[in-house]
């Protein structure tokens, strides 16, 4: 039997979030962390409204999974995000020794593999997943921030 949960079933819930967070008028990047097909976190950029420049949609997931779990690592745990995790985000997830993470676009300048940021050697890496939307969202979220301003 073919299993629905896949990691394009996921990455489309991630992607809701980063859509929540367009609206709300930041940075459409949206995450969870799965594990054994169960949801335990679901988040998006809080930068704005936390006025935060750490509240980045993966740091809030980290955060958010561990206080579920009761530990500080998720080594049996999936994070998906829509956009290739930052260098502190890497850092973070590097610490937390996750399992997996799927990322959708690839970012050509901050991301983690363009800075040479190192994941936790037991640490998969799938990339791709929904890049095409995942990039024309976040596009269209900064052609209407330039436009107002």
């Amino acid at each position: 039997m073919i299993n629905p949960f896949d990691d394009t079933y996921f990455m489309k819930k991630a992607f809701q979030e980063a859509e929540a967070a367009f609206e709300k008028g930041e940075i459409p990047v949206g995450a969870l962390i799965v594990v054994e097909d169960r949801v335990i976190a679901r988040t998006h950029n809080l930068t704005e409204l936390l006025n935060d420049v750490t509240a980045h949609a993966e740091m809030q997931a980290i955060t958010s999974a561990a206080n579920f779990l009761g530990g500080k690592y998720l080594n049996k745990c999936t994070l998906y995000v829509t956009l290739e995790p930052c260098q502190m985000c890497a850092g973070a997830l590097y610490w937390s020794q996750i399992s997996k993470i799927v990322y959708g676009a690839s970012d050509e300048q901050r991301g983690f593999k363009t800075l040479g940021t190192k994941l936790h050697p037991k640490t998969e890496v799938v990339s791709g997943i929904m890049a095409e939307e995942a990039s024309a969202l976040m596009k269209r979220f900064f052609i209407e921030k330039r436009s107002l301003n």
